[in-house]
C-alpha cells in the first residue's frame, strides 16, 4: 500500500513539474511575440496549413524536450539520493564493526560522504553520526587495549554473580581519529569546510583533544557534560566560536586546558535571544587542573561561569576581554595556588561576581578594568556586583580601574591580605557596606591618613561596620 501511494505521489509531482515547464515555455513564447509586435511592428499573417503543421510539430518537440529534461533531472536526483543512502549506510556499518581498523576506515568513509554531498542536511547527518559515536559510553581505562570483553565478579545477598561487559577494541584510536577529522574540516583553508554545521558533543569523553584554530560557526556547539581527560593537554587555543549558543555547561576538565586567544563572539546575525540561551555557558563547569584563558575574548548577549569550580594549581584570565552584555561568575569558586585576572577588561552592561569565593593563595586583579563608560555604540556598565563575595589569603586590586554606574562590595567577606592600593574607583557609586568580615583590608586612604576617603564610596564611617557592630 505504501509503495503504491509513494508511486502515485511521485507521478503526481512529475506531472506538476512537466505542466509547469510547458506553461512557462508558452508564457515566454507569448511574451516574446507580444514584445516583437509592440517594439518592432511585426504583424502576423493568417497561417496556411503547412505553417500550422510546422507550428504544431515545433510545440510538440518543445513539450517533449521539456518532459525529457524534467524526467532526467528527477532521475538524477533520485540516483543521488540512492547513492547517498548507499554510501552513508556502508560507512555507518563500518563504524559499528568490532574491528578497530574497520571502524577507523568507517570514520574516513563517513567524512568522505559528508564532503561529496555538500547539501547542508546531508552533511549535518554525517557530522551527527561522528559526534554520536563520541557520545557512546566509553571508559578511558579500557579504551587502549585489545580486549573485546571484560568480566567482573560481585556478591549480592550472599550469591556470587559474574558479569561480562563488551568493550570496543582500541576505541581510543577511533575517537582520536574522529576528533582529528572533524578539526581538519573546521580549520581555515579546509577544502571542504564543516564550520557551518552544528556540533553536539554532550556527555562525550574526549582524550587529549586538540581543537586549535577550529572555527565553530554553526548555530549550536554543545560540549555540555563532556569529560576532557588524558595525559597531556586539552587545547582550544585560537578557536573561534561564532555561533548562537556555545555550551560547556557541567563540563569536566580533568587535565590542563588552554583557551589562549580563543574568541567566543557571536555572529551579529545570530544574536536573536528568543529562548534566553544565546551566548556562552560554562555554568557548573569543573576545572581540576591548570586553566588558561589568557587573551581570550568573550562577546555576545551573555557569558556565564555561574557555579563554576576552578581547582587547578593556576587559573589565568590574564589579558582577556569580556564585552558581553552580561558577564557572570556568580557563586563560582577559585582555589589553588594562583588566580590571575591581571590586565583583564570587563566592559559589559552587568558584571557579577556575587557570592564568588576567591580562596586561592593569591588572586590578582592588578591593572584590570572593571566596567566602562558609555561610548559610541556601547552603553556604560550599569552594575559591578561583588555582593557576598569571599576574599581569602592574598587578593590584590592594585592599579585596577573600577568604572561604570555602580560597584557593590556590600556583604562581602574580607579576611587575609586584601589590597585596594592605587585602585581607581571611578564608578559613580561604590559600596562596601555591612561586610561579613573586614580583616587585612588596605586602601590608599588607610595607608595615607592625609588622603580623604572619596565621597562616592560608602559607608561614610570608615572602616566599615561588620555584622552590625561598632566601627573597628
Amino acid at each position: 500500500m505504501r509503495t503504491w501511494v509513494a508511486g502515485r505521489l511521485h507521478r503526481s509531482a512529475l506531472l506538476v513539474n512537466v505542466v509547469g515547464v510547458v506553461l512557462g515555455g508558452l508564457v515566454v513564447v507569448a511574451a516574446t511575440w507580444g514584445l516583437l509586435r509592440l517594439l518592432l511592428g511585426v504583424h502576423s499573417e493568417p497561417p496556411n496549413q503547412l505553417d500550422l503543421t510546422k507550428i504544431a510539430l515545433s510545440v510538440t518537440a518543445g513539450i517533449g524536450g521539456a518532459v525529457a529534461l524534467v524526467v532526467a533531472y528527477r532521475r538524477q536526483r533520485d540516483n543521488e539520493r540512492g547513492r547517498f543512502a548507499e554510501l552513508f549506510g556502508a560507512a555507518a556499518k563500518q563504524l559499528g564493526d568490532p574491528d578497530v581498523a574497520v571502524r577507523i576506515a568507517g570514520v574516513y568513509a563517513m567524512a568522505g560522504v559528508a564532503d561529496e554531498f555538500s547539501a547542508p542536511a546531508r552533511r549535518q547527518q554525517c557530522v551527527d553520526v561522528l559526534c554520536g559515536y563520541l557520545r557512546l559510553p566509553f571508559d578511558p581505562a579500557d579504551g587502549g587495549n585489545h580486549l573485546t570483553t571484560r568480566k567482573s565478579r560481585r556478591t549480592a545477598d550472599g550469591t556470587e554473580h559474574e558479569e561480562t561487559f563488551g568493550i570496543r577494541q582500541n576505541d581510543s584510536r577511533v575517537r582520536r581519529t574522529i576528533v582529528a577529522v572533524i578539526v581538519r574540516h573546521l580549520r581555515p583553508g579546509a577544502e571542504n569546510s564543516w564550520s557551518d554545521c552544528n556540533f553536539n558533543f554532550e556527555d562525550a569523553v574526549l582524550e587529549d583533544a586538540d581543537f586549535r584554530f577550529a572555527v565553530f560557526a554553526g548555530r549550536h556547539t554543545h560540549f555540555r557534560g563532556a569529560r576532557f581527560v588524558g595525559t597531556r593537554l586539552t587545547n582550544f587555543s585560537q578557536v573561534r566560536f561564532v555561533g548562537r549558543h556555545i555550551s560547556f555547561h557541567s563540563a569536566r576538565f580533568e587535565q590542563p586546558v588552554w583557551f589562549q586567544a580563543t574568541r567566543f563572539v557571536s555572529d551579529p546575525s545570530s544574536n536573536s535571544d528568543l529562548d534566553g540561551r544565546s551566548g556562552v555557558s560554562f555554568k557548573r563547569a569543573v576545572f581540576t587542573a591548570e586553566t588558561n584563558f589568557e587573551g581570550a575574548e568573550f562577546g555576545g548577549p551573555r557569558v556565564r561561569f555561574t557555579d563554576a569550580t576552578f581547582a587547578g594549581a593556576e587559573t589565568a584570565f590574564t589579558g582577556a576581554r569580556f564585552h558581553a552584555d552580561l558577564v557572570s561568575f556568580q557563586d563560582a569558586t577559585f582555589t589553588g595556588a594562583g588566580v590571575r585576572f591581571s590586565e583583564t577588561s570587563f566592559e559589559g552592561r552587568r558584571i557579577s561576581f556575587a557570592g564568588t569565593g576567591f580562596r586561592a593563595l593569591r588572586t590578582a586583579f592588578d591593572d584590570a578594568r572593571l566596567g566602562g563608560r558609555g561610548r559610541l555604540r556601547r552603553p556604560s556598565t550599569n552594575e559591578i556586583d561583588f555582593r557576598g563575595a569571599q576574599f581569602r589569603n592574598s587578593v590584590s586590586f592594585a592599579d585596577t580601574v573600577v568604572d561604570g554606574k555602580s560597584a557593590d562590595f556590600s556583604g562581602a567577606d574580607f579576611a587575609g591580605d586584601i589590597s585596594f592600593r592605587r585602585t581607581r574607583f571611578d564608578a559613580r557609586a561604590v559600596s562596601f557596606d555591612a561586610p561579613v568580615a573586614w580583616d587585612g583590608v588596605f586602601t590608599d586612604w588607610d595607608a595615607e591618613p592625609e588622603r580623604r576617603q572619596p565621597g562616592h564610596i560608602t559607608p561614610e564611617v570608615w572602616p566599615p561596620v561588620t555584622g552590625g557592630g561598632a566601627p573597628q
